[in-house]
Formats: structure tokens, C-alpha cells, sequence
């Protein structure tokens, strides 16, 4: 695929995958071309097939008999796009760095997305706010008697879905304080350097980038809550953007040993709360059971399974199992003590 071939894709502004792929499209220079709205329906459109499961953004390929595919799935599409477009990478070539940002990267699709889930449908206003925009930015210019319609049924099955993320009065506390455990880290981190491994962004940035377009920049209580803890991320979702105008240097990311103290801020939570909620589901899976329980910074939280997170751990440990001994010890340097080492059989 050369430099001048376009990237098609199919999302919502109301996506944090979706921002987090157009931010990474914007930084990488690649062009793209998005249609907004539901992948499912325009690829029933286009006649292609769907990708199963099919979720946004979906991608839009050419494949070996000539036809098109919907390819979804952020992670192993960021890695996709390395490979078909030289230039600007956002994956660190100091392997252990490439460690930690892919902790960075999994932790903000597979955690961050539950204080967006939470947020978005567990205050009422939130949950009216989300219901009257979320179908509009599919279709601005709905009728009104259709947008009703889909705003109660839509409402209704989104708010009824909030245990899929372990979402309850139970729970909400521990959401809520993570996020601003969170938030402090970032605000720390982002005085020390502009980006979370140094001077450039990473796969990472582009992850946690995602889901707080929507906290900042959507939801009304979580964006309350970041302006008065973390002005500083405020101002980062901002920039990060479009990050088109950067001239990144390799020197411009730091080693493991050469980050600021307010990285282990990060990954602390990072084992606080996303380490024991992968070993609890990974236990889940393997026994054949449909919900998991586990005592999460006090409290216990109750979800169900899912196998694609215990595939995201299992990746996780094939990445460390892979580094060199001297890349692991650099890694386990940087992580202990952290929670994360739990994570890491």
C-alpha cells in the first residue's frame, strides 16, 4: 500500500475507538476517508461481508480475491497500519518501552472504557445527554418522531447493559474514585513530559486520547470532574487531537529507567484495579463460568465474563515472555511494586 492509497473507515463521534484511530490516522499523515455512522448497516450497503463481532471503528481493506473486508479490533489495527505505512511509528523500538506502552494501550481500551461506560449511563443527566446526542451523531438530521423512538429504546438497552462493565451502586464508588486516582496521575505526569513515554506519543496516548474525548469532551460528569482535578488532561485531549504538525525524533522517547517517577503514578493504577479484574475474569474463563467476582480496592465487583479480555491478558504475558531477560528485568524494575506484577505468570 503506498503512501497516497486512502484509508476508509466507518465510526461515530460518540466512539472513543473511533477518536482514537482518527487521532492516529491525523498523526501518522495517513490519509483516510470516515463515513459516520452504524459499520453494520453500510457494509449491508456496500455488500460486505460483516466481521464478526463487528464494533466501531470498522476498517475497510482490500483482500486477496480482490474484494473488500471489515477489519475492527484498535490494537492489532494500529500494528496493521505500521506495517502498510513507513513514518512517524507510535511503537517505541526500545522493546521494554514497547512493553510498557502496550500495558499503557491495553489497560485504556479494556479499563478506561468502564469509567466511559459508567459515566455515560449511570447519572441520570448523563444518561439523557448521551441518549439525545448519540443518535444524532449517527444522523444529524433525523426526524424528531424517529429520534425520540431511538433515544428510549437506545437509552434503555445501554443503561440495562451497565452490569456488562460491572457498573452498579456497588461498583460506582470504586469507578469513580480510579478515575480520579487517575486523573492526579495524569495531571502529575503531563507536568514532567508531554506525552506518557516522553516527547512523542505512543500507541498508548492514542488509547487513553480515545476514551477521554468522551469524558472531556462529551459526558457532563466526568467532564466536571476532570476539569477540576486534571486541567492539564483538559488541555492534552486538546492537542492530541491532531498531532500532524510534530516532528518526532526516536530520542524523543525515554527509556524505562529514564521516566519520571509520575509513570509509576499511572501503572500503580493500573495494578490496583486492572490487574486483580484480569485474573478474576481469566479464572472465569477458564473454569466455563458466565460471571466473575473479585475484590477491587475494597469492594466486590461483579461482571460477566468476557474471553476477549482473558485473550488481552494472554497477549499481555506472550509480549513479556518474549523480551530478552535484560528487557524483562528493565520492565520489572519499572513496575514493581505496582500491582502489575500479578498480571505477569
Amino acid at each position: 500500500m503506498s503512501s497516497l492509497d486512502t484509508v476508509r473507515l466507518i465510526g461515530a463521534p460518540g466512539s472513543p475507538y473511533t477518536q482514537k484511530m482518527l487521532a492516529l490516522l491525523r498523526y501518522r499523515r495517513i490519509p483516510y476517508r470516515i463515513t459516520w455512522g452504524d459499520p453494520a448497516s453500510t457494509l449491508d450497503a456496500l455488500g460486505v461481508e460483516k466481521p464478526r463481532p463487528i464494533f466501531m471503528p470498522t476498517f475497510l481493506f482490500d483482500n486477496d480475491e480482490g474484494g473488500i473486508e471489515g477489519v475492527c479490533d484498535s490494537t492489532p489495527l494500529i500494528r496493521r497500519l505500521e506495517s502498510l505505512y513507513a513514518g512517524r511509528s507510535v511503537l517505541p523500538t526500545d522493546a521494554a518501552l514497547a512493553f510498557i506502552d502496550y500495558l499503557i494501550e491495553d489497560f485504556a481500551d479494556e479499563w478506561c472504557t468502564k469509567y466511559m461506560f459508567h459515566y455515560r449511563w449511570y447519572p441520570a443527566q448523563d444518561a439523557d445527554n448521551a441518549g439525545t446526542l448519540l443518535p444524532l451523531g449517527m444522523d444529524v438530521s433525523m426526524p424528531a418522531e424517529a429520534h425520540a423512538t431511538f433515544k428510549e429504546v437506545f437509552s434503555k438497552r445501554q443503561i440495562d447493559r451497565l452490569y456488562v462493565v460491572g457498573s452498579n451502586d456497588t461498583t460506582a464508588p470504586v469507578i469513580d474514585a480510579s478515575y480520579r486516582r487517575y486523573l492526579k496521575a495524569m495531571e502529575n505526569h503531563l507536568a514532567k513530559q508531554k506525552f506518557m513515554l516522553g516527547a512523542r506519543p505512543a500507541a498508548g496516548d492514542f488509547g487513553l486520547y480515545g476514551q477521554l474525548t468522551q469524558l472531556v469532551g462529551f459526558d457532563p460528569t466526568p467532564r466536571e470532574i476532570t476539569h477540576a482535578i486534571s486541567p492539564r488532561t483538559v488541555a492534552w485531549v486538546d492537542h492530541m487531537r491532531d498531532q500532524t504538525g510534530l516532528e518526532p525524533q526516536d530520542s524523543d522517547w525515554l527509556a524505562p529507567e529514564d521516566q519520571p517517577d509520575s509513570l509509576r503514578e499511572l501503572l500503580a493504577e493500573i495494578g490496583r484495579v486492572y490487574a486483580p479484574a484480569q485474573l478474576a475474569n481469566q479464572k472465569a474463563v477458564q473454569a466455563g463460568e458466565k460471571t466473575w467476582e473479585a475484590q477491587i480496592d475494597g469492594a466486590l465487583w461483579t461482571q460477566r465474563t468476557f474471553p476477549y479480555q482473558a485473550k488481552c491478558l494472554k497477549w499481555t504475558n506472550e509480549r513479556y515472555q518474549a523480551l530478552s531477560a535484560a528487557d524483562r528485568a528493565r520492565v520489572d524494575a519499572l513496575i514493581s511494586s505496582t500491582g502489575i506484577e500479578s498480571m505477569l505468570a
